[in-house]
């Protein structure tokens, strides 16, 4: 789904990229917890499965495999956002070990669980829209990307057919096909509503991101402008995050945290046959593309983060060269992507 252990063979054993991963799979991993929303403990487990599936040896299947095992029920306590967050890493490293051909007993338990997790209320409201499933149906900022991100691996690992096309056709949505899946911008949604299209511009709303706001999207169209500047690939219900729409823009993290869930999410359509990177005129680039111009032009206002494990992601796809740092930083959702998708792999 992420990345076959055919793949993972011809990946070199040597120089910093590696280096890391093998570090952080033979370190401690901690104590499982989903429920804490910046546990990196999903993000070390797949360094080890990704060791695993590398060299073969039998002690990081092991190490894996507990490690996924003790993640089952830890969401107990926490936000439908920390679900989406740190899901993800498991059900890939759990295909990478090939977890059921290891420990059916264990991988069954997971795999019952990982059908359940994925409607499970979380959070204050405990309703229906606060579920991995909701948030992604419902929302279109970062927290909706990254459930969306865990959702589509968890279609994938259960072959869920139905809800993988389903995951997709919101995401086509999301990136501007309203005839897949609609976009609103209306303030007022109660649980009632999920399902019945995403909701842009927060409770108050605010549209002013929008290139249109009669027509919100989660990457504006190409071309788009406003106030005689270029909004070509901003994502407006997280750009909103910083404040209204000005220019300079006010700063914020979150059209990159945005970035992270929608891309990794798009790797996982990828591979099942879904044109994603193409869609909207190649929208997840141009998006891309929006923040390295913000940082030319704002170079004070830290708006591209070269150690983001995602852009390695966008830069393998797309053949592009934005400028990226192997580092040990660790993503929200997934990492070591300096190792899986480094420009020597194509």
């Amino acid at each position: 789904m992420w990345i076959s252990q055919a793949e993972v063979k011809q990946l070199p054993m040597q120089g910093t990229a590696w280096e890391n991963v093998l570090a952080a799979a033979d370190g401690d991993l901690g104590a499982p917890k989903i429920s804490d929303q910046n546990s990196n403990h999903d993000v070390n487990t797949l360094a080890v499965a990704l060791v695993y599936a590398r060299t073969g040896d039998r002690q990081y299947r092991e190490k894996a495999a507990d490690a996924i095992s003790s993640a089952v029920g830890t969401e107990h306590g926490g936000t439908a956002l920390a679900l989406a967050r740190n899901l993800l890493s498991y059900v890939i490293a759990a295909e990478l070990i090939d977890f059921k051909a290891y420990d059916r007993a264990r991988e069954s338990r997971f795999r019952s669980w990982l059908m359940k997790v994925r409607n499970e209320p979380l959070g204050s409201k405990a309703v229906s829209d606060q579920t991995l499933i909701g948030s992604h149906e419902r929302g279109a900022t970062n927290g909706s990307g990254m459930a969306g991100a865990s959702r589509v691996a968890a279609a994938v690992y259960l072959h869920d057919e139905r809800d993988l096309a389903r995951a997709a056709l919101v995401m086509k949505g999301w990136l501007g096909d309203h005839s897949a899946y609609p976009g609103i911008p209306a303030p007022d949604f109660g649980p009632e509503d999920v399902g019945q299209g995403l909701r842009f511009g927060g409770s108050k709303p605010d549209l002013s991101w929008q290139a249109d706001p009669s027509a919100p999207v989660g990457v504006n169209p190409k071309g788009a402008k406003k106030g005689g500047h270029s909004i070509d690939g901003a994502l407006p219900d997280d750009m909103r995050r910083g404040g209204p729409f000005r220019w300079p823009p006010a700063y914020t993290q979150y059209a990159r945290e945005a970035l992270s869930g929608y891309v990794a999410m798009a790797e996982l359509l990828d591979r099942q046959g879904y044109d994603v990177y193409g869609w909207s005129d190649r929208a997840l680039l141009r998006a891309t593309r929006f923040l390295w111009r913000l940082d030319r032009a704002f170079p004070n206002q830290n708006w591209w983060e070269p150690e983001v494990p995602i852009y390695w992601v966008v830069n393998y796809r797309y053949h592009s060269s934005f400028p990226v740092a192997v580092t040990t930083a660790l993503g929200r959702n997934v990492g070591w992507t300096s190792w899986t998708h480094s420009p020597e792999r194509r």
